[in-house]
């Protein structure tokens, strides 16, 4: 018995750290990543004022929309992406086998007709059944093929596409007017880049006219105000803090640019995994340093879209758990990267962060709460232990997302009235308290389905962040 009181101290005190470690490393990217986006806010302002954004001397672009019932938003979006303001691009929307009215919605609102496009079979994808273009819009193509899922319908668009680069986004989002100059910023400077990443924004709560951001709020909603926390911590630190290390592994797949050579160079994206976004870019970054070439990855804090995010519990559940599983997917397909001195920074450093972090960290969380309340039951410690703990758990998380607010407003002020900026505070505080813990689950039953072979997209509704405003 005191053997075993004796396991379950230094268990607790082994998961003590871990969680203080964790989080001081977080805070430790919030730092850098502060640096990070000051330095790139420098480097964008001298772009601008050079001029460079108004000449055709630089990268075209393809935009890439795959469309799966999406009959209530794709005419928004379509039509948003029509008004970027940029000076040779392609919108590609691929109806990736709906259902729905989505394809005669746009037929019948862009006055399309079948053309006679030639399409490569640069990267294998399910049949290809037309291809309709617009004498009205003739930089609008829009694909009509079999059901895919979002890879098969990315790599059909890049077979189809015409352009340098390729812009994947995601049919729930919306592209600020001036993005692709933004993004574009990182090839010019550094011709060897292959991939850029951008911010990634809640549209819930906000205001559109005509595909563009009019007024930014919080969202409405307790669901809602929680997952903008979210997403200000990952984008605005997280992924620009392992830019400043130049070990970028994520870029998200409602908003990216690529380009397109490279990706053809390495197959594309891949069609048995839910976590396509990511196994692309850890694959791109394997591919050159396999070879020795020089490339780089890239994130920018300054170019944004804007997405919807779930109104459900069970959605956004839905959504976590199909995360995990792509991380856990690309993490074991790439595991000889793992602490492997060839790839560098990426084998020692963010590799093993996101397989001891990211990917086990609702593991150790979850089981540090039942042996926390099995060790209080037995005796293996005393109270104040177990209130240290959960203090030291829960104010550390909560130090760090008030921190990615007030990186927030310190660079980018997205939010203007000083009430949005509370309410934000105010859910940096309670989404430790309750929502952290139902989201490690999510994560955990994540982590669990990828290893019963669990490869289903799941459903995911709108309710129509953009169409309805």
């Amino acid at each position: 018995m005191d053997l075993m009181l004796q396991i379950l101290f230094w268990i607790n005190v082994f998961i003590f750290f871990y969680f203080v470690a964790v989080n001081l490393s977080y805070i430790t990217l919030v730092l850098l990543s502060y640096v990070q986006t000051k330095r790139s806010k420098e480097e964008s302002t001298i772009f601008q004022l050079s001029g460079l954004f108004d000449t055709r001397l630089y990268k075209s672009i393809s935009i890439l929309a795959p469309a799966y019932n999406e009959e209530a938003s794709i005419i928004m979006s379509t039509r948003a992406l029509l008004n970027l303001k940029f000076a040779d691009y392609e919108v590609i929307v691929i109806n990736d086998g709906s259902k729905d009215e989505t394809l005669s919605k746009l037929i019948d609102h862009f006055r399309l007709k079948k053309i006679d496009r030639y399409v490569p079979r640069n990267l294998k994808t399910e049949k290809i059944k037309a291809v309709y273009g617009s004498n009205r819009y003739p930089n609008l193509f829009v694909v009509d093929k079999v059901n895919g899922r979002k890879a098969d319908a990315l790599n059909a668009g890049i077979n189809v596409s015409r352009k340098d680069l390729i812009c994947a986004v995601d049919s729930d989002t919306l592209l600020e007017p001036r993005v692709l100059q933004q993004m574009l910023m990182a090839f010019v400077a550094d011709p060897s880049t292959v991939a850029v990443g951008g911010v990634v924004r809640v549209a819930n709560g906000c205001k559109f006219e005509m595909g563009e951001v009019k007024e930014v709020n919080v969202p409405r909603s307790l669901i809602g105000r929680v997952q903008a926390v979210e997403y200000l911590r990952a984008f605005l630190f997280g992924r620009t803090g392992w830019d400043y290390f130049d070990s970028l592994l994520i870029i998200s797949g409602a908003f990216g640019v690529f380009d397109r050579d490279s990706v053809i160079k390495v197959g594309g994206y891949l069609h048995d995994t839910v976590g396509e976004d990511m196994e692309l870019v850890v694959r791109l970054h394997r591919y050159y340093r396999e070879r020795n070439e020089k490339y780089r990855i890239r994130f920018l804090p300054e170019p944004v879209c804007w997405t919807e995010v779930p109104e459900s519990w069970t959605v956004l559940g839905r959504q976590r758990n199909r995360w995990q599983r792509g991380l856990a997917d690309t993490l074991w397909r790439h595991k000889r990267m793992l602490l492997n001195p060839k790839y560098g920074r990426l084998g020692f450093l963010a590799m093993p962060f996101f397989l001891f972090v990211e990917l086990l960290s609702p593991v150790i969380e979850l089981g540090g709460y039942i042996i926390l309340i099995a060790s209080l039951f037995l005796g293996a410690i005393n109270i104040q232990f177990a209130l240290l703990f959960l203090t030291a758990a829960i104010l550390l998380g909560m130090i760090l997302s008030v921190l990615s607010i007030l990186m927030e407003e310190l660079t980018f002020r997205r939010y203007d009235r000083i009430s949005d900026v509370m309410v934000l505070i105010f859910y940096a505080f309670v989404e430790n308290l309750g929502y952290r813990q139902i989201h490690a689950w999510w994560r955990f039953r994540g982590l669990v389905d990828f290893f019963r072979g669990n490869k289903s997209w799941g459903e995911m509704t709108r309710t129509g962040a953009f169409s309805s405003r």
